[in-house]
């Protein structure tokens, strides 16, 4: 059984992770400049602290000269007091900017960071698939809030919290030997002996925030497993709603209202509900993180108080020791202030490394190390083991080829693993063991038309011309393809932008995807119930042009269909059969 980590071995674990993330943007191409704006951030830091010792040693010569009734030195002190004020204006104006410079980058860097290796090696999808294999609540959940808002708070909590810890710790040791100086001794008579304290004050201020820390910690603990909770179901809600939004039309046919209401209810619950309790655990720590620096104000005078009716000290250095007592005890406090803070900035940085680690461990589908490539005109399925999410056996496929002029049907049964089949071919399926022999062509002129395609929204050409750019293409070209696909209505749009996915039927979303298919002319077509939403005289006709489409192109047909009328567009069959062995449930074979 595993120990449980102590508080000290917990912080370690969590510096390290911070350690881990921050370290590849300063250790990225950017380097200098974060480098460099970092540096300079902490030269107004420590800049800030020397301006406000400064002035604090103003604070004794200006009360001193109201004590004294000395107006000479008063209007001199004044006019000092300008300079310093407009000194300390002007850093505090750029620690601002350039922190906020330094996050915006930060976060710029780690964005694209991170974009890039979801987007990379189908990581994206790999996520998914290992996410509905382990179950809905296994990790990363809600990867678009990851990148979109874990990252910008993550970059803006560490900057910000580090350079006010960093401040905290330069102004205490900058005013602790002020006050150790000016608070005196405290001295008493203890059992017949007599004692003294030195730098009483400190010892005071010392005392005070260690026990205000330690309160805080204990009352404020929750707060870190409510945000990290608090971002989840704001992910899922936002997820939710942006379904409702993708499937709007198959809802509403559905009469599903109620349904989505009581979800959406369901999930805007789980927000409400951990929001009250987060903020319930704020307002108990608030309670006392008020109360602790109420106190703070008046606590440096009741210590002092004694000294200076007893002449010890002026009234200017009774206000020197206030001010020097609020600074060490606002650096020895920067806990206690930043408890909230450094909640959620936990719960940000656990966010982000569960997002890191998911992408660690995934595998490379284990398909790319045995696929090759060589310079024979052929598809050859040497050997093709393809399994479940989980890793159970789902379909095996031996000696079977796919040569140019071919036209092949795949059939069997449904969940028999048509459509996993063609995922393994495209080398996404990553339960997949493969040994293929493949056209040297294949990677560039492979073309898989599945039966929900993906428009990107906006204008028509990039939506018909995607993933290339439309630019690579006349108008000509583009209508033609449209006309070809029985859309002769929408060559005329091909700078409209829309959400095409939503704005045309299920029948037009496929001729459009068909359109692509005859505007980049593909050696190499697979096609999965791509024709499904069509009339048959329609799906006749586009089929008919698909199969001329690979033949002039020097290529072969392979598609997935129920319909008997799509059969009498291909020469050869391969069915799914039941495996009969432990090594798959269904295995494919030439008819």
């Amino acid at each position: 059984m595993t120990q449980p980590l102590s508080k000290f071995q917990s912080f370690l674990v969590f510096a390290g992770k911070v350690r881990r993330l921050a370290a590849p943007y300063f250790n990225s191409d950017e380097k200098w400049k974060a480098r460099g704006l970092l540096a300079a951030i902490i030269v107004l830091n420590l800049g800030a602290v020397y301006m406000l010792v400064l002035i604090n040693e103003w604070n004794r010569l200006f009360y001193d000269a109201l004590q004294n009734k000395d107006q000479a030195v008063f209007w001199r002190e004044l006019g000092r007091f300008t300079y310093l004020a407009f000194g300390f204006i002007i850093i505090a104006v750029y620690r601002f900017y350039l922190t906020q410079v330094l996050e915006m980058r930060w976060r710029a860097w780690m964005t694209g960071h991170y974009m890039d290796r979801w987007l990379a090696d189908k990581a994206f999808y790999h996520l998914e698939l290992a996410r509905f294999a382990k179950g809905e609540d296994a990790p990363p959940d809600n990867p678009d809030q990851r990148i979109a808002e874990d990252m910008n708070l993550f970059t803006s909590y560490s900057v910000s919290l580090s350079m006010g810890l960093l401040n905290a710790v330069v102004t205490l040791v900058s005013f602790v030997g002020i006050l150790w100086s000016l608070s005196g001794s405290f001295a008493f008579s203890f059992n017949g002996s007599e004692y003294s304290i030195p730098g009483f004050m400190v010892w005071m201020a010392v005392i005070y925030c260690l026990v205000g820390s330690v309160i805080t910690h204990y009352i404020g603990r929750p707060q870190i497993a409510l945000n990290f909770r608090q971002q989840r179901f704001e992910a899922d809600f936002r997820h939710h709603l942006v379904r409702v939004r993708e499937y709007s039309e198959s809802i509403a046919l559905d009469k599903g209202e109620p349904v989505e209401r009581r979800q959406l209810g369901g999930r805007f619950g789980e927000v409400l509900g951990n929001y009250f309790k987060l903020i319930n655990a704020q307002k108990r720590l608030l309670w006392f993180t008020v109360g602790f620096n109420q106190a703070a104000v008046v606590f440096p005078f009741v210590v002092a108080a004694p000294r200076f009716f007893s002449g010890a000290i002026q009234l200017g250095e009774l206000m020197q020791i206030s001010s020097a007592f609020g600074r060490v005890q606002d650096s020895l406090s920067w806990f206690v202030d930043n408890y909230s803070s450094l909640a959620a900035w936990r719960a940000t940085t656990d966010r982000i490394t569960s997002f890191e680690e998911s992408f660690q461990a995934l595998q490379a589908p284990e398909a790319a190390t045995a696929a090759s490539t060589h310079n024979e005109d052929a598809l050859a399925l040497d050997d093709m083991q393809l399994a479940l999410p989980g890793g159970l056996p789902l379909l095996s496929v031996h000696g079977l080829s796919l040569h140019p002029g071919d036209t092949v049907l795949v059939k069997g049964p449904s969940g028999s693993g048509k459509s996993t089949l063609f995922r393994g071919l495209a080398g996404i399926w990553p339960w997949a063991q493969r040994r293929l022999r493949l056209p040297a062509d294949f990677a560039k002129r492979a073309m898989f038309l599945p039966q929900r395609p993906y428009f990107p929204q906006g204008s028509l050409r990039d939506a018909l011309a995607y993933p290339e750019s439309a630019d690579r293409y006349s108008d000509n070209e583009l209508q033609q393809a449209l006309r070809e696909s029985l859309l002769p209505d929408l060559a005329s749009k091909l700078d409209e932008p829309a959400t095409w996915g939503q704005k045309l039927s299920g029948g037009e979303q496929q001729r459009l995807a068909i359109a692509r298919a005859i505007l980049k002319k593909p050696r190499w077509l697979f096609v999965d119930e791509a024709t499904s939403a069509l009339d048959e005289a329609a799906e006749a006709v586009l089929y008919e042009r698909l199969k001329m489409l690979v033949k002039e192109n020097d290529g072969a047909l392979i598609s997935i269909a129920h319909r008997p009328g799509v059969a009498a567009f291909h020469d050869t069959l391969w069915r799914l059969q039941p495996g009969g062995t432990e090594s798959a449930r269904h295995r494919l074979v030439a008819v």
